[in-house]
């Protein structure tokens, strides 16, 4: 009942919870790596890294950059409880994504069952949730699970960010996965947790495997 108001600058929302000009600042991440989704100045199949590394994923859909006004949104939902900014982000999600390559389902990062306590929700499956409906694919919520609470992946630099999440994540007992899943994640900063991720699903027999996150920084 009452007007739409933007949730960045909170001006008239037009019929959404984004203004015209908040969504034309949008920071879409047109021009990246195909293979780990690094915001480049022009597109590439491979960026240098991923020719000398080989990452474990297919492809990475990073659909923005991690830039205003997707660093206040995010964290507002992470960290804040903000549901409202959750559905937006994952509304736009939905609109980029329409168009990747099909996975036969969408698997989302858990969060560490004491992290889950303490914050009260997944901000991942929160993104993941509305994402799956909308493009009709199965969510295997809670086929991956974190085993093992890690430190703040945050407070780390690269090489201490692998080490943290090695072994963090287990497959639910008699979970049956698909030949070609998307692992989704709200935040992509060095792909160590999703690469782990990634590396437990291909053992489990998993052809292909590509990441979808919301932003990359």
């Amino acid at each position: 009942m009452l007007p739409w108001r933007c949730l960045v600058c909170g001006d008239a929302g037009a019929g959404a919870d984004l203004c015209p000009a908040c969504r034309r600042d949008l920071p879409w991440n047109r021009s990246a790596c195909a293979r780990c989704g690094l915001p480049l100045p022009r597109p590439t199949p491979r960026c240098r890294r991923c020719v000398g590394h080989r990452p474990v994923q297919a492809s990475t859909r990073a659909v923005f950059r991690y830039a205003p006004p997707l660093d206040r949104l995010l964290p507002r939902l992470k960290f804040h409880g903000d549901l409202a900014a959750g559905r937006l982000v994952a509304g736009l999600l939905a609109e980029d994504l329409s168009g990747a390559a099909r996975p036969d389902a969408l698997v989302p990062i858990p969060l560490h069952r004491r992290r889950l306590r303490q914050r009260g929700y997944d901000q991942a499956l929160e993104l993941a949730r509305p994402l799956a409906g909308t493009l009709a694919l199965p969510l295997l919520a809670g086929a991956l699970q974190r085993c093992r609470a890690t430190a703040p992946q945050s407070e780390l630099d690269a090489r201490a960010r692998r080490g943290n999440v090695r072994g963090a994540f287990r497959l639910r007992p008699g979970q049956a996965l698909p030949a070609h899943v998307a692992l989704f994640d709200d935040v992509m900063t060095t792909g160590a947790t999703l690469a782990e991720a990634a590396r437990l699903l291909r053992q489990a027999g998993v052809a292909r495997v590509d990441l979808w996150v919301a932003a990359r920084a």
